[in-house]
């Protein structure tokens, strides 16, 4: 049975591991991943440990298979990681539907979200759920030591109300 909850604060270095492998599979070729492994992995625990409570999971056969948060609670879903050994599978699209319904509910008529311009994988997951790539930026990282590429993406969550008719509307 696959199902999306909340995080547990006991799972933090689980779901961290489950970020770390999806990581290293998205920037592979990218950055040395040996020498950014364990930056990464701090990175993915302090943020866990800080956000397990807004944090999203998503279950299968009562074991976490992937992770996702909206970090600024802002309509921008900042993290999206599915382990690699089900990719593929329809977790991710799973886990998707749920952020962006839980977007919704929190008053969001768009979401947004972003990856590296690299990321094929990633870019074409979204495409395929109706997102569309509506920037591209270059920005210095300091960890990497140079520029990275960047695009963000968009969807409409929201339908725009039709026309209507009455007093004051065009026929």
């Amino acid at each position: 049975m696959i199902f999306v909850r909340t995080a547990r604060e006991a799972e933090v270095p689980q779901l961290s591991a489950i970020g770390l492998l999806a990581w290293e599979q998205a920037v592979s070729g990218l950055v040395d991943v040996e020498h950014m492994r364990r930056v990464a992995e701090l990175a993915f625990l302090s943020f866990l440990r800080s956000h397990w409570s807004t944090t999203s999971v998503i279950e299968s056969a009562g074991m976490p298979v992937g992770w996702a948060a909206c970090e600024d609670q802002d309509g921008a879903i900042s993290d999206l990681w599915i382990d690699p050994a089900v990719q593929g599978a329809g977790i991710g699209s799973r886990l998707l539907l749920h952020m962006e319904s839980e977007i919704v509910r929190a008053g969001f008529d768009d979401v947004t979200t972003k990856t590296h311009a690299k990321n094929a994988r990633a870019i074409g997951f979204f495409k395929k759920h109706g997102y569309a790539v509506n920037w591209l930026s270059t920005t210095y990282s300091a960890k990497l030591d140079r520029d990275v590429e960047s695009v963000g993406l968009t969807k409409r969550l929201v339908a725009d109300e039709p026309p209507g008719y009455g007093p004051g509307m065009p026929l």
